[in-house]
């Protein structure tokens, strides 16, 4: 990893516009769940949450945002997230985040996203796009109370698919870390993509012959882990991509991973996985988010 700490020749890290800092604090006020404190530093930014779910009007949607079109090299992005105790809040991101091309150093984003006692949290953003000669690491760390409940998403292609950029990034990281609050571990998922290496993008438990992966965790007392996974399992069953589903441990809940290749499918079958343990845990379906 030396060669990639190298100074680039445009703004380096630490510099004005390439630290993206983002604080969020959401707390139950009354019959609903407001943001309570914010602290944004560009080019991360949020818009004031919407409350769009006409079957959870207490649930705010948030659409994380960035004012510089894509992640380029030397950023470094943070995000903390705190849902307090009781709290019920949908994240998403605006678009896409494009990776661009990164010719020195590499770029970064950490996602530290806390959910407290009897909460239900969605964070669900769009994919991963990295473009040619991209280097990326991402690690989101939650810590979660053994009474909350919280959705994770993440979906990566393997590059720019409508220009013929398979693969062909520089390096992608990605690791989940899932704790309690007294740092007790229960999920740890390890993605590592480099395609210099052989096998490494290509071969099995990663992308194999497909174009994108798509994962959901889903982290819940709300249900029997076993009839969690069951659920995503009919979900998917059918619905196209190829996809494994098994329970987490200590039984904390359940994930699903999907592959496939074309994606519109994918996205689909994600929202599907989505919908499906939305209306078993909660009782009611995915709202219709639209975004331009």
């Amino acid at each position: 990893m030396r060669e990639l700490t190298g100074a680039p020749d445009t703004l380096a890290a630490g510099r004005p516009g390439k630290v993206g800092l983002l604080e969020l604090r959401y707390a139950r006020v009354g019959d609903r769940t407001e943001l309570v404190d914010r602290y944004q530093k560009s080019p991360l930014q949020i818009m004031r949450p919407l409350y769009v779910d006409p079957l959870r009007p207490d649930m705010p949607v948030t659409y994380l945002m960035s004012t510089g079109g894509g992640i380029v090299q030397a950023d470094r992005n943070r995000i903390d997230i705190d849902c307090g105790a009781g709290t019920a809040v949908h994240l998403t991101t605006q678009a896409a985040t494009k990776l661009h091309r990164t010719e020195f150093d590499h770029a970064t984003q950490v996602v530290h996203l806390t959910a407290g006692a009897e909460s239900y949290v969605e964070y669900l953003p769009d994919p991963l796009i990295p473009y040619r000669d991209a280097r990326f690491y991402q690690q989101t760390l939650v810590t979660a109370d053994p009474t909350a409940t919280v959705l994770l998403g993440e979906t990566v292609a393997a590059g720019r698919l409508a220009r013929g950029e398979r693969h062909a990034y520089r390096l992608l990281f990605s690791d989940l870390e899932i704790t309690r609050p007294d740092g007790e571990p229960l999920v740890v998922d390890t993605v590592r993509l480099d395609p210099g290496a052989a096998g490494a993008v290509t071969g099995p438990a990663v992308f194999g012959g497909h174009d994108l992966m798509a994962t959901l965790h889903v982290l819940t007392p709300l249900a029997p882990a076993a009839e969690v996974a069951d659920t995503l399992h009919e979900a998917l069953r059918g619905a196209g991509p190829a996809f494994g589903v098994s329970v987490l441990p200590e039984d904390c809940g359940a994930w699903v991973r999907i592959m496939g290749s074309d994606p519109p499918e994918v996205a689909r079958a994600l929202r599907g996985a989505w919908d499906a343990v939305r209306r078993l845990l909660i009782g009611v379906p995915a709202p219709d988010l639209r975004k331009t």
